[in-house]
């Protein structure tokens, strides 16, 4: 009886050393495993073309130098507008006026998350161009495009309903900022989505290594012309 029991327990230790061991001669397996598939992602990304050669990269930064000059001169723009706007509605008793249509909200929130879902997708676009996807960078700028234009159609819809229900250009100060901040927003959406089929033209034609200044530069405009709805929503809608 004692001689059973001892091969039992002798045999349960052994078990029991077995599975002991088990878990670490898997990890050092999952290790090693993961060590060959990262050298094989990084032999992969040092094997792929690179788009981003050194005199690219010179042009790119000279594109977003550019770019952002221009925009250093829009934002004025909008700020001298903006000011403009506060300046009539901190002196106006009644903001809107009494008989005016009230502004749409529920429209305007969508229409402000289809603005701001192209952000991701210009994002996107452009990680494309860097890697030297073109196919993927054409689907994604016009998904971009594809955005813009739809938030300048639903604006457009709700200005010819505005227009329908008494609120004009010529309809007090109250119309007059409301259609010239609004307005100057929509043009440069306007120019940004005709960008886009200028590039995506581009790419069809040259292909994207000799053109990623000009994506690179549109994108900084494309980011800033998107980063300043959300603060016209807030003043002209919400507030």
């Amino acid at each position: 009886m004692r001689d059973r029991r001892a091969a039992a327990c002798r045999a349960h230790h052994r078990g029991a050393w077995r599975l002991l061991g088990a878990g670490p001669t898997a990890a050092v397996a999952s290790v090693i495993a993961s060590t060959k598939t990262v050298k094989t992602r990084r032999q992969r990304a040092v094997s792929a073309p690179s788009v981003l050669t050194p005199a690219v990269e010179s042009a790119v930064r000279n594109s977003r130098f550019a770019v952002m000059l221009l925009v250093a001169a829009e934002a004025m723009l909008f700020t001298g507008l903006i000011g403009s706007f506060l300046v009539f509605r901190l002196g106006a008793p009644f903001w809107p006026p009494p008989g005016l249509p009230r502004l749409p909200l529920f429209v305007t929130w969508i229409n402000t998350f289809v603005l701001l879902a192209s952000l991701v997708t210009m994002r996107l676009a452009v990680r494309a161009a860097r890697t030297g996807e073109v196919g993927v960078y054409r689907r994604r700028l016009a998904l971009t495009g594809l955005f813009g234009t739809a938030f300048l159609a639903i604006q457009g819809s709700e200005w010819v309903r505005l227009v329908a229900h008494g609120l004009g250009l010529a309809t007090g100060i109250y119309g007059s900022t409301f259609y010239t901040l609004i307005g100057c927003h929509a043009v440069h959406v306007t120019f940004a989505v005709l960008w886009m089929l200028w590039l995506e033209s581009l790419s069809l034609r040259d292909g994207i290594r000799p053109r990623l200044p000009a994506i690179e530069a549109f994108s900084v405009y494309w980011y800033f012309v998107c980063a300043v709805w959300p603060i016209l929503f807030i003043l002209v809608y919400l507030w």
